[in-house]
Formats: C-alpha cells, structure tokens, sequence
C-alpha cells in the first residue's frame, strides 16, 4: 500500500514537471497499473495532505506546493479542462470577466462561469466556482475571446458581451450599482459593432436597461448605437431597472421614468466608488 501511495505521489510530481496540473482517475489508474479502489484510496490520503483536488468524480486536479495554502490553484488554471471534462460549452463572464478587462473595482470573490447545462457550484480550496446557466453559447461565439493563463487559454466572454450579461444577470452581478460601477471602467474597452452585433441576440428590454445605463454615465456613442438599434426593433415596452423593484403600475412618487428608454427606475442609482 505504501508503494502504491508514494506511485501516486510520483505521479503527480511527474505531471507537474511537464507543466500538467489535471488529470482523470483512469489515466492515473492505467499510468500505474492499479486497481481504482486503490487509486481512490491513495488519492484520498493526498486530497487530505492538500496535494490534490477533486473538483467532480473522476477529475482531479494537482495542487502545486505554491498554492498548497489555499487548497487549490488558480481557477483560471483548470476551468478549460475541468467545462471539456464536463462535456459542454462555456466562457467565463460577469464580473470576473470585466475584471479581466481591468474593471477591478472590488475584489471578485467568485470565479463565475457561463455554461451550457446546470451545474452546482465547486468549493476549491479557498476559491469558490459558481456556475449560471447559459442558453445557446455557441451563437455567441463573436463575443468570446481566448485568454491566457499559466496553464493555457480559456474562453472569456468580451467587454461587450460582459456589459450585457451583467444586465442580463444583475443578482449575479452585484446589484445595479455593481452594474453601474463596472459599466464606467469597462465602457472603454466595448467594440460598438460587435456590442450591436450581440445585441441583435438578446431581449430588447436588457438593451434597453443597458443603454439607460450607458446614457446615464455619459457614453453617449455607445447609447445612441443602441438606440438606433432598438429603433430598428420596433416599439418598445416598459421595463424596470431593477426588476425585483418594479412598479406595475408607475405610481411609486419615487419612479424615475425614461421615455426614451422605456426604462422605470424605483430610486436612483449610486456609482461603488
């Protein structure tokens, strides 16, 4: 048994030397020539000493002794393997994304991950992988970019399709002054023609929120653009910032309402700087 555990150690020295960090159990199994109960068993005693993590049965990932503290090593590092391993699409968006982008107002504690199936969030040592279910990734595929990492690339969505996901996904964003606040850093970084070419995709009324916001920041070039288009688009319908706060019937003394944007906002918004 002693053997069979320091061959899994070993083997998990020999990844790291050339430059792997993960692995599933029956490439192990097979490079060892042992049965799965005892890789399972040796694979354990390593996930213990922290020298291993098992993000979903059957895939693990090596932690280097740099990050041994933590539990695990960057997200970034084994999220591309980890959505193949998974068999579906994905990119990394929302505020991750944006930070990405060099909207980092505020630390982001959660690696969030758009997907093409549901699937539970993963604890990794410190870090914590949450994922939101994504309709149709791959007619986004404009929108997706491959970023770098220590490890290879993975996919992350761009500044323009990161702006629309966060309207499309504001609780996951933080709220609209998360929103609003990461819209002034990353407007900088939006392609006009890409972001109207996303836009021909995504509901109206998450547009609409967005230009409302865009308008209010002052991005007048990338708000016309949107206007134009939903102009193109036809009428327009109300619809609320914020949609928990929506007031059916615009009575609320307190509602901002946007005749241009067709937008109903039940306070004002307040930039997190």
């Amino acid at each position: 048994m002693i053997r069979r555990r320091n061959a899994l150690s070993k083997y998990l020295d020999k990844l790291l030397s050339e430059g792997r960090i993960v692995f599933t159990a029956t490439e192990a199994e097979t490079a060892l020539g042992i049965s799965h109960r005892s890789f399972l068993e040796s694979a354990e005693r390593l996930q213990r000493s922290r020298k291993l993590l098992n993000p979903r049965q059957g895939f693990y990932v090596v932690v280097p002794p740099q990050h041994a503290a933590l539990g695990s090593p960057p997200s970034a590092w084994f999220i591309d393997s980890l959505m193949k391993w998974e068999n579906t699409t994905y990119y990394v968006g929302l505020l991750k994304a944006a930070e990405l982008h060099g909207a980092s107002h505020q630390a982001v504690m959660q690696f969030q991950v758009m997907c093409g199936k549901r699937l539970p969030e993963i604890r990794a040592g410190r870090n914590r992988i949450v994922f939101h279910f994504r309709r149709a990734i791959p007619s986004l595929l404009s929108g997706l970019e491959d970023h770098k990492t220590d490890t290879g690339t993975m996919r992350v969505s761009s500044a323009a399709l990161t702006a629309l996901d966060l309207l499309r996904y504001p609780h996951a964003s933080g709220g609209i002054d998360t929103v609003a606040t990461v819209l002034s850093e990353l407007s900088d970084a939006i392609d006009p023609n890409e972001l109207s070419a996303l836009c021909n995709g995504v509901e109206k009324s998450v547009v609409q929120r967005l230009g409302y916001l865009l308008a209010w920041l002052g991005e007048d070039s990338l708000a016309n653009r949107l206007s134009e288009l939903l102009l193109s688009r036809g009428s327009l319908h109300w619809t609320e910032l914020e949609r928990d706060s929506f007031d059916a019937d615009f009575s609320s003394d307190r509602a901002v309402h946007d005749t241009k944007w067709r937008v109903v906002s039940n306070r004002h918004v307040e930039l997190d700087l």
